[in-house]
């Protein structure tokens, strides 16, 4: 099993910035990615940002040039640098480790509220 827990989100004004931070722990093994998701009320989940297995970087258009992922590969540490925020990045944002097992495995973080002001 694994278990993500997040932190750093918060209440910003617009055009201020978060630092979010993941921290996988468990049995962690083989090929997988993490990221970051999120879901706005009323909204079904998207992503933000992903490592994906080969160490590539998936970014939502919406947040390209405005949010930087990175990653602690040693402590299984996966971060979101989140400039520039604007009050439609308003959601819960969710850490996501995709296990590469036969079939495959998502897990998930709690949720961190992330609010933006106008």
């Amino acid at each position: 099993q694994v278990q993500l827990v997040e932190s750093g989100g918060g209440l910003v004004q617009a055009g201020g910035s978060l630092r979010l931070s993941c921290a996988a722990s468990g049995t962690i093994y083989g090929l997988y990615s993490m990221g970051w998701y999120r879901q706005a009320p009323g909204k079904q989940r998207e992503l933000v940002a992903t490592f994906t297995v080969v160490g590539s970087i998936n970014y939502a258009d919406s947040v390209k040039g405005r949010f930087t992922i990175s990653r602690d590969n040693v402590r299984n540490t996966v971060f979101l640098q989140m400039d520039s925020l604007k009050p439609e990045d308003t959601a819960v944002y969710y850490c996501n480790l995709q296990r590469r097992t036969s079939p495959v495995r998502d897990y998930w973080g709690q949720g961190t509220q992330v609010t933006v002001s106008s």
